[in-house]
């Protein structure tokens, strides 16, 4: 089986930080060279650096807004430009606001909404755009255990996620004529990483205020609960999402298409 990487091209939504940071990362050791897109364009431009000062790959940064078609038009084009053609893409971009349906600011669900479905949307249909002539391609969504059970006291992100099941099967049949595969990776809860621990606006914060977690008093209580609900008793990392990636990414999936992975140590199963 060849789960090789070297050579190929990779472009990372949301990867400045966090999970998209170290997608980067595990593609660039894996052989790829990387653009990474996002919104913070300074740390854009220092994890692209490290990255080509770690494994020698090439990558640029471009500040992205994959809500603004015109953002996401420019970035394919400009990987096309810099590295001859597009192999892998990642859509990875995400914001999450964790609040109960009946006291839920619109404006902010609709924000959820923009950047994790629609921007999914345009991220692939660009890399559509630039794969269908090469005849092959791969196209990853980072999605959720939440695309696959509501999530109460976060009906936006779960609503974006579902839907973003659907598109990644609707894309995986359009496209299998054209050699391109279209894969989601359902990840479980982060809980060491920044989006969790945040001080300020970290889930476990989110989901206190929120009254997500009946009983808990502070955000110990929070994590203690989200760790119980684990049968493998812990929370998901890093480098579980990204060697599941580099097996999606590889030709020792080539016939995969249209699933959704999960990665949940036993929390979801299907």
């Amino acid at each position: 089986m060849n789960f090789s990487l070297e050579g190929k091209n990779a472009v990372v939504t949301g990867g400045a930080q966090g999970l998209g940071q170290a997608i980067c990362g595990a593609l660039a050791k894996a052989g790829c060279n990387v653009a990474i897109a996002d919104m913070k364009e300074e740390a854009a431009q220092a994890t692209a650096a490290e990255i080509s000062k770690a494994t020698g790959r090439k990558a640029f940064a471009m500040k992205t807004d994959v809500t603004q078609e015109a953002d996401v038009e420019k970035l394919f084009d400009r990987m096309v430009k810099e590295f001859g053609r597009v192999d892998i893409v990642v859509a990875n971009a995400a914001i999450l606001i964790a609040e109960p349906i009946a006291e839920a600011n619109a404006e902010k669900w609709r924000a959820v909404m923009n950047v994790n479905l629609f921007g999914n949307f345009l991220t692939m249909k660009h890399a559509c755009r630039v794969m269908k002539p090469q005849k092959r391609g791969v196209i990853i969504q980072i999605n959720s255990k939440s695309g696959k059970k509501g999530s109460a006291a976060n009906s936006a992100y779960a609503a974006t996620k579902f839907g973003g099941i659907g598109l990644v099967q609707s894309v995986a049949l359009e496209m299998a004529p054209h050699g391109i595969r279209c894969n989601a990776i359902c990840p479980g809860n982060l809980l060491d990483s920044p989006l969790w621990t945040d001080a300020n606006n970290g889930l476990f914060m989110q989901y206190l205020k929120a009254g997500k977690v009946p009983g808990a008093k502070n955000i110990e209580d929070v994590k203690q609960f989200y760790t119980n609900q684990v049968p493998m008793k812990r929370g998901c990392s890093y480098d579980d999402i990204c060697s599941t990636l580099i097996f999606l990414a590889s030709d020792a999936a080539s016939y995969l298409t249209g699933i959704s992975m999960s990665v949940t140590g036993g929390q979801e199963m299907n």
